[in-house]
């Protein structure tokens, strides 16, 4: 799934989770099948969670927890034994491990222009100085825009961006190869070299059971 928000946008891959705080306005698009299921926490059971968006890795037993409560639709903390259900989700849930699958939008509007011209073609190997010029902005501005609006320096910010765009031309079934040149790498191995540093492992590896549901878990005023 990808899922955006007006300052940023994050991929979850399968056996992943995306956490959504409260009253945050978001749009889903999913990249091939994908089996999605959703837990909704009150806002006091969710104080010790992030308070951003942000894409974690899901456990086995918390895999099974959500599945378990999705089918036991609203969980109530006056029955005894689904208030110690819920007290074990959310123990879990505190202990969730964030995955680096975040894209956050600069809010300058020469960035933006600039993040555009990337995201219409994430495999567009042209060197920056050519980017530059369609953007009619000098390089020492936009670098110093986009690590103040992104926290990234602008080569960064177009590897993540080609990071994210690889995750969902994998997760449509592509192969390796194809996935690379997609993302604009010259070579298979220059992409795999990436996606271990960022991700940890390679992309057989992480894309090897993918037929399993994703989560979402999600915080909101009410269930």
């Amino acid at each position: 799934m990808t899922v955006r928000t007006t300052i940023g946008a994050w991929v979850v891959p399968a056996h992943r989770a995306v956490w959504i705080p409260a009253k945050v306005a978001h749009t889903i698009t999913m990249s091939g099948m994908v089996a999605m299921r959703t837990l909704y926490l009150k806002a006091r059971l969710a104080k010790a969670l992030p308070r951003d968006c942000c894409v974690v890795n899901v456990s086995p037993l918390l895999r099974q927890l959500i599945l378990h409560a999705c089918e036991l639709k609203l969980l109530k903390k006056t029955v005894i034994w689904q208030r110690h259900l819920i007290d074990v989700v959310i123990d879990q849930l505190g202990q969730i491990q964030v995955v680096p699958l975040q894209l956050a939008h600069p809010a300058d509007p020469r960035a933006q222009q600039m993040a555009e011209i990337l995201q219409a073609d994430p495999s567009d190997r042209r060197p920056f100085r050519e980017v530059f010029a369609a953007d009619g902005a000098s390089k020492r501005t936009l670098e110093r825009i986009f690590q103040k609006d992104t926290g990234m320096t602008l080569g960064t910010w177009r590897q993540q961006l080609r990071l994210m765009q690889a995750m969902r031309v994998l997760a449509n079934g592509a192969k390796v190869t194809h996935a690379a040149m997609e993302a604009g790498y010259s070579t298979p191995s220059a992409f795999i070299s990436m996606f271990k540093k960022a991700l940890g492992t390679t992309p057989m590896l992480y894309f090897r059971t993918t037929q399993k549901p994703t989560a979402r878990p999600s915080e909101r005023e009410g269930y």
